[in-house]
């Protein structure tokens, strides 16, 4: 019905996907990877609430309201 259709493997797609599943137990800890998770992961979302923040104070103060709290 169907046969005859095998497909070959591309050897370094199989590597690829072999460590994306193994990435957990090969990950290191270096410089490069604790500056991307502090910028990342820490100033950038920080920045973005306090421009947040910033926006609704700034419409707060135009509709002559006191400051709401966030967090």
């Amino acid at each position: 019905m169907g046969g005859g259709m095998e497909t070959n493997k591309n050897r370094f797609i199989e590597e690829w996907g072999t460590a994306r599943e193994n990435l957990e137990y090969n990950f290191r800890w270096t410089r490069r990877n604790l500056a991307l998770v502090g910028i990342f992961g820490i100033a950038i979302p920080v920045l973005v609430y306090k421009g947040i923040v910033r926006e609704f104070h700034m419409q707060d103060e135009d509709a002559g309201t006191p400051y709401r709290k966030f967090l």
